[in-house]
């Protein structure tokens, strides 16, 4: 099972770190609203299409009424928050703020679900990771108001994400993966399309901004979407989280092959704990107890 675990997790840092990329270059033409909406709808559609083929819409109209509302929480706060503070902080940053879930799921599983509540070693891997963190936050520290309202905004996603996450490992349990991500995604469209449609531009965008939403549909929402639940169906919402840990450490790869920038030891440092914590927190990483000595009889 951790065989399996591993890639997944990876495939899922590597996409949804590059959503902050794209959301960054796509958000100075586009305003956050009318951004977020293209991106649930069209991966709302592209999903419900999926669906029909394989005969499942049946099951999408059965779907509880919290499937939808999960949309809420776990698509149409979180996504509208992150794209608004990377208005005034960078995806970097941003993606870094969003790295604090794990530590909200732990808090939050106390009171929704005592079964996600971390313990022992799984609560050493989060506080490890949580320490990488904040290594990477300190060697990138935001500055004046507006950058302060921007991680606060991303941080406030990251609760969004921690509840929706816990509350959405319970709907798997009654719901496919493939038709909770699709019901969450029209449940979010629902929500968004006031303010997407008051956001919305004068004219259209340019085409560097339009291939950015393209990919935050295609890469970051619908095949990101699937893994994520894939995930939570596997191995519950702590160990799903820790995901979060992965996006600071692909949005640093990216900066450094696509910006050209330079990393820094403290960067480097942030991601060597980030990295040990998700191998502790998910039991990939073990620390070899050595035997008792035997005593012997008198």
């Amino acid at each position: 099972m951790t065989r399996r675990y591993v890639p997944l997790l990876a495939v899922l840092g590597l996409l949804w770190g590059a959503s902050y990329p794209f959301i960054k270059v796509a958000g100075r033409e586009i305003e956050p609203g009318t951004m977020m909406l293209a991106r649930v709808l069209v991966a709302a559609i592209i999903l419900t299409s999926l669906l029909a083929l394989r005969g499942q819409l049946g099951e999408l109209r059965r779907a509880p009424l919290g499937a939808y509302l999960l949309g809420v929480l776990n698509a149409a706060i979180p996504f509208t928050l992150i794209a608004w503070g990377e208005r005034h902080i960078s995806s970097g940053l941003a993606a870094i703020g969003t790295a604090s879930v794990p530590i909200f799921v732990a808090l939050f599983a106390i009171w929704l679900r005592p079964s996600e509540r971390s313990r022992g070693t799984r609560l050493a891997g989060v506080l490890v990771g949580l320490a990488g963190v904040g290594v990477l936050t300190g060697a990138a520290p935001a500055s004046g108001t507006l950058a302060l309202l921007g991680t606060l905004a991303v941080l406030a996603a990251a609760v969004a994400y921690a509840v929706g996450g816990l509350w959405g490992q319970h709907l798997t349990e009654a719901v496919s993966g493939p038709v909770l991500t699709t019901a969450t995604l029209i449940g979010a469209t629902v929500a968004m399309l006031p303010l997407g449609i008051a956001q919305a531009p004068s004219q259209l965008p340019s085409a560097k901004a339009i291939a950015c939403v393209a990919g935050l549909v295609l890469l970051g929402t619908v095949t990101a979407q699937l893994l994520w639940f894939r995930l939570l169906v596997l191995f519950g919402a702590s160990r799903a989280s820790l995901v979060a840990y992965l996006i600071p450490c692909a949005a640093v790869v990216y900066g450094v092959v696509f910006l050209r920038e330079h990393v820094t030891l403290f960067e480097l440092a942030g991601l060597i704990l980030i990295l040990g914590g998700i191998g502790v927190g998910s039991g990939t990483l073990r620390l070899r107890r050595r035997p008792a000595a035997a005593v012997e009889s008198p």
